[in-house]
């Protein structure tokens, strides 16, 4: 039997959901997609406490969005606020024989850096690099099991299969992948639900990343990105930012540009989902419906 190239991806913020099918291949296409908002208060995002305080009325606007896209596809990659849990970019200096000994490493290199039980979090990993010196260099991904069992468990109970859940940083970069992979030293600068992140390369290699939920304003804005950037280059002297890249909501895009141009001192490509993705002739989706699907449109591209 032929596998499925239609992926459903869905991004869940405090605000509203979003949900995308999207047709697999070397040109993904988007065959439908929607955004609804979330009763006020449904969502409160915490890294060690369940976030759904409403778990009802969340499973029927679950539902209510996936009777609209008109599919039967159910498998969803899920993608959550970075602020539901954390990332850590770790070095460690030897090298281990398989995964599971990498998560034990992992975790007892982290316990004395959490305020809670490092044994009661969901813990993932991604190898960016092997040092010559023998250290390797990780990505790593945490998330309070409490947090992830009751997403996990609520979309079950809204007759969908959660495949994968991602943050939605690494999900927009999913989306943008193949234009920021051109560029071995470069930053993806992006304001996108309420949180401003950077992501910085170096040789092709993720070397830095933070994250900050921040107001709209331009001041606060222009303040986090250009401490982001003033950090790195502290943290990093020899590694040079040559290139920048930057995304934000369709109102948002040319201001939020200027203000990243200003703070890191390169003139920075504004990247658009439009470029990135096509639509069936049925779709309809209009530039800003299908930016505010950026994060949605990451997660089921991680699924092809």
């Amino acid at each position: 039997m032929l596998m499925s190239r239609k992926k459903l991806g869905m991004e869940l913020g405090a605000e509203g959901l979003s949900m995308a099918l999207v047709h697999g291949g070397a040109a993904p296409r988007v065959l439908a997609g929607l955004s609804l908002p979330l009763p006020p208060g449904t969502l409160q995002l915490s890294r060690r406490d369940p976030n759904v305080v409403d778990p009802r009325g969340f499973v029927a606007r679950v539902k209510e969005a996936h009777l609209r896209l008109l599919t039967k596809e159910r498998t969803v990659s899920l993608s959550l606020p970075d602020a539901a849990g954390r990332v850590v970019l770790l070095e460690l200096e030897a090298r281990f024989k398989n995964r599971e000994e990498g998560l034990d490493i992992i975790r007892w290199k982290l316990k004395k850096s959490f305020p809670f039980d490092i044994s009661t979090v969901h813990l993932d990993y991604q190898l960016l690099a092997e040092r010559e010196n023998g250290a390797v260099w990780l990505l790593v991904s945490l998330i309070a099991r409490p947090v992830v069992t009751q997403y996990e468990e609520l979309l079950i109970e809204a007759g969908l299969e959660p495949k994968f859940i991602d943050f939605t940083s690494f999900n927009l970069y999913r989306l943008f992948a193949p234009r920021l992979e051109m560029s071995d030293n470069g930053a993806f600068v992006s304001y996108y639900a309420g949180a401003m992140t950077v992501l910085v390369f170096h040789g092709g290699v993720l070397s830095f990343y933070r994250t900050k939920e921040v107001a709209g304003d331009a001041h606060t804005l222009y303040r986090e990105v250009n401490s982001s950037f003033l950090v790195y280059g502290d943290r990093f002297p020899g590694q040079a930012v040559s290139e920048v890249f930057c995304m934000a909501a369709a109102g948002d895009a040319e201001g939020f540009r200027s203000l990243v141009a200003e703070a890191s001192g390169l003139e920075p490509v504004l990247l658009d989902p439009e470029r990135m993705v096509s639509q069936a002739p049925g779709a309809g989706l209009s530039g800003p419906a299908l930016q505010a699907l950026a994060g949605s449109l990451g997660a089921a591209l991680r699924s092809l």
